[in-house]
């Protein structure tokens, strides 16, 4: 037993070494416009972290619903907090800011190289962008970039 747990300890001491962070800003104003997350589109391995920062007021970053992978673990961050998520589900993840989506403050993050839900994503993503009062193809040139990454 003793043999287990240490196993079991060096195990997810490891995983938690491999395992990256990454930051995405929460910005009013950034090198892509208005009303955006930069990197706006990020690729990270399975495990990864992503923290949201509030570099400006009154943002935050929410899963978007139907536009994360089956099982994934949906997130709801707080305006003006920073908030951490982990990434444990392979695949696809639309995310915005919530007071903001209608100005596409939006992102996307995939998760080990994973597309498997890109079908369900775009579905969800041509009905969430039609209340865009601006920045009607952020979602589709942000989908376009996953590609050529």
């Amino acid at each position: 037993m003793k043999i287990y747990i240490t196993f079991l300890s060096l195990f997810l001491f490891h995983q938690s070494i491999l395992c990256a962070n990454f930051e995405v800003k929460m910005l009013n104003q950034g090198s892509s416009g208005v009303m955006v997350f930069e990197p706006s589109v990020l690729k990270i391995g399975l495990g990864d972290s992503v923290t949201f920062k509030a570099t400006d007021a009154a943002h935050n970053s929410a899963s978007i619903s139907g536009m994360i992978p089956l099982n994934a673990k949906a997130w709801n961050g707080e305006l003006s907090r920073d908030i951490t998520v982990t990434f444990d589900t392979p695949g696809i993840y639309g995310y915005q800011c919530t007071p903001h989506s209608m100005m596409a403050m939006v992102g996307i993050i995939q998760v080990d190289d994973n597309q498997s839900n890109l079908n369900e994503v775009e579905s969800a993503a041509k009905i969430f962008k039609s209340k865009f009062v601006m920045n009607q193809n952020r979602f589709d040139d942000y989908l376009k970039m996953l590609s050529t990454q």
